[in-house]
């Protein structure tokens, strides 16, 4: 088992690339990009991470499926506390890294890739959609990290299966709440960029926090808690 140290390093370095590089996408080339390049940035962040992080700390760069992890009993107390400290540790560092990349640039910094909803994003989703998205959201991410990991899962691909998922509920969810499913991703760019970004990070923070805690139940419900 690594010690406590690595695995929280494990997990700052990773959500620190998480929101470098998907929220970096989404800042400087989301209109070239697309939708779906941006979705991808955040799938394949994932990916590369999974497969040098994975041993030492599960890779999970995310509070939410840090929290369905110890609701399963899948993680102690103290190792939660660490790892969501970790997780918002990285996503600022990333967050703040991005800021100074743009800035350094000449370049007005308008958006890290920040989350929220209203009129600043595609379809203007109302304060409790955008609850009700993110919950959804969360549910399909986490419940597939859920089946995809431990004892039952499916070993060496579930890198790549939950950094498809992720992909695929970036797609879906960008244009409606530019997709957080994870509350340190929105925190970093919320405390960096202040705004709308921070006076909103409830959502993304409460949201995924819901979601997360019915796929972990869910999951011990319908697979036997295998």
């Amino acid at each position: 088992m690594n010690p406590s140290w690595k695995k929280y390093t494990a997990e700052l370095i990773g959500t620190f690339v998480l929101v470098l590089f998907g929220c970096g996408s989404a800042a400087t080339g989301g209109g070239e990009l697309g939708t779906l390049g941006v979705a991808l940035a955040f799938g394949l962040a994932f990916v590369a991470m999974a497969y040098v992080i994975g041993a030492i700390s599960g890779c999970h760069i995310n509070p939410a499926v840090s929290l369905a992890m110890l609701v399963s009993g899948r993680m102690s107390v103290k190792d939660f506390i660490g790892y969501v400290v970790a997780q918002a540790a990285g996503a600022v560092a990333g967050a703040g890294l991005l800021y100074a990349i743009i800035d350094s640039a000449g370049k007005t910094v308008t958006t890290l890739g920040e989350n929220g909803y209203g009129s600043g994003f595609a379809l203007g989703l109302s304060e409790w959609m955008a609850i009700v998205v993110e919950v959804v959201l969360t549910f399909v991410f986490v419940y597939v990290v859920m089946a995809s990991s431990g004892s039952a899962g499916i070993g060496s691909l579930s890198g790549v299966v939950i950094g498809l998922t992720l992909a695929l509920v970036h797609i879906f969810g960008i244009g409606l709440t530019g997709t957080s499913v994870n509350p340190a991703r929105s925190f970093g760019p919320a405390i960096i960029q202040g705004g709308d970004a921070l006076s909103q990070l409830w959502v993304f923070i409460l949201a995924p926090a819901v979601g997360a805690l019915i796929a972990a139940y869910g999951y011990k419900l319908l697979n036997n808690g295998k």
